[in-house]
């Protein structure tokens, strides 16, 4: 059984309806007695309406004490019953002019509200006891038990059905989300289960092809009689395999799947040349300044390399953007975390270069430090330049 809405979750709608309900009540009482319909006995004419407007006016409590409306509505339907048997004419007003003088007009509400709030069998006792007291048994007639069974057991059948299908909808709405939130993780278990494919293919197919320019590289440099052709053939080897190492550790940061450990095929590849980036951009005529503190040696290569990407990526949009401001790259090493923030202040855009570029590059800039558990911030400066901060976990 699903747990009952407390008095908090019910609806403005809810507290609407039962106001104007208790308003209409009010008025139909009062109504009734301008137009003669008054108590005889010896507690006054008013004395009937007087019973019936506090009825009412509790119906305002029933949805958060549903059970002690209840048992007053049943206590001024004894009431009644008891004052007429006992004392005729004391709380029940006559000439009747609607309905049965002996149920409150308030009572369907009270019946239809409280089974939607309170679905036990205590509530559906107290909707026994207003039945037999609505519908009278021992003295039945045709007109007291449809009007007792209007007023009480077709309210509370209306009211659990009323229940009955807001849990449903409630129910088809969370299916609803879930069934979208599992179809989302599984979206994206698919991306990254893909994502790891083309890596492991890219790796393969990559690989094969960069080791036979390796191989052929090798070749010449054995081969061939002029030292400046051998020089290159060098040099293009140790390129080859210092790409091959990089990819084999790309594939490992995008989940391609790897077996063992591969091997190094090449001389370790260079761990801070942020150096060789800042000379290649004051050579290209721009004003960069480096400063750097810490120590790298404890910082995993996939680190330095994102850090390396990081200010290449910044660097390249300084020359397209703003190649004639000041730019200053500040990267820190530290124990836990290694924070890089390449600034530049507001300069004209290159014509030639401004064009060039896809607008991806701090996209999957970001993504790849997101890979590795990071941060990545850029956005417009104070005094019009732009920055470019990025936070990398040593640890992961």
């Amino acid at each position: 059984m699903r747990q009952q809405a407390g008095p908090r979750d019910h609806s403005t709608g809810a507290v609407v309806f039962l106001v104007a309900a208790v308003l209409l009540f009010a008025a139909l009482d009062v109504l009734y007695t301008v137009l003669g319909s008054r108590t005889s006995g010896p507690a006054g004419p008013y004395a009937g309406l007087a019973l019936r407007l506090v009825l009412d006016t509790a119906v305002l409590a029933v949805l958060r004490a549903p059970l002690l409306v209840t048992w007053l509505t049943i206590a001024g339907a004894v009431a009644l019953q008891l004052s007429e048997l006992l004392s005729p004419g004391l709380l029940v007003a006559t000439p009747v002019l609607s309905g049965d003088p002996l149920t409150l007009s308030a009572t369907p509400v009270v019946v239809n509200v409280v089974v939607q709030v309170r679905n036990r069998r205590s509530t559906w006792v107290l909707v026994g006891i207003l039945t037999l007291l609505a519908t009278r048994p021992w003295d039945p007639s045709w007109l007291t038990v449809s009007l007792g069974l209007l007023t009480t057991a077709f309210p509370a059948l209306l009211g659990r059905y009323v229940a009955a299908r807001r849990n449903l909808m409630a129910s088809l709405r969370e299916r609803a989300e879930r069934t979208d939130r599992e179809q989302r993780l599984l979206a994206e278990q698919a991306r990254a289960e893909e994502r790891a494919r083309l890596a492991a293919e890219m790796h393969d197919v990559v690989t094969h092809r960069v080791s036979l320019m390796v191989l052929q590289a090798g070749a010449i440099e054995v081969t061939a009689t002029d030292p400046g052709t051998r020089r290159a053939a060098e040099g293009l080897r140790d390129a080859g395999m210092q790409a091959l190492d990089e990819l084999r550790e790309l594939v490992g940061v995008f989940g391609g799947e790897r077996t063992g450990e591969s091997p190094s095929v090449g001389p370790p590849a260079p761990r801070a040349d942020l150096r060789e980036l800042v000379d290649a951009s004051v050579a290209a005529g721009v004003d960069v300044r480096l400063e750097c503190g810490g120590d790298t040696d404890a910082v995993p290569s996939a680190v330095l390399r994102t850090v390396h990407r990081v200010v290449q990526e910044a660097l390249t949009n300084v020359h397209k953007h703003a190649p004639g401001g000041r730019v200053l790259v500040d990267v820190r090493y530290g124990a836990d975390a290694v924070s890089v923030a390449v600034t530049n202040t507001s300069s004209t855009a290159d014509a030639a270069l401004a064009p060039t570029g896809s607008g991806s590059g701090l996209r999957g800039l970001r993504e790849r430090v997101s890979i590795i558990g990071g941060t990545l911030e850029a956005g417009p400066c104070a005094d019009g330049g732009f920055a470019v901060r990025a936070e990398l976990p040593v640890g992961r």
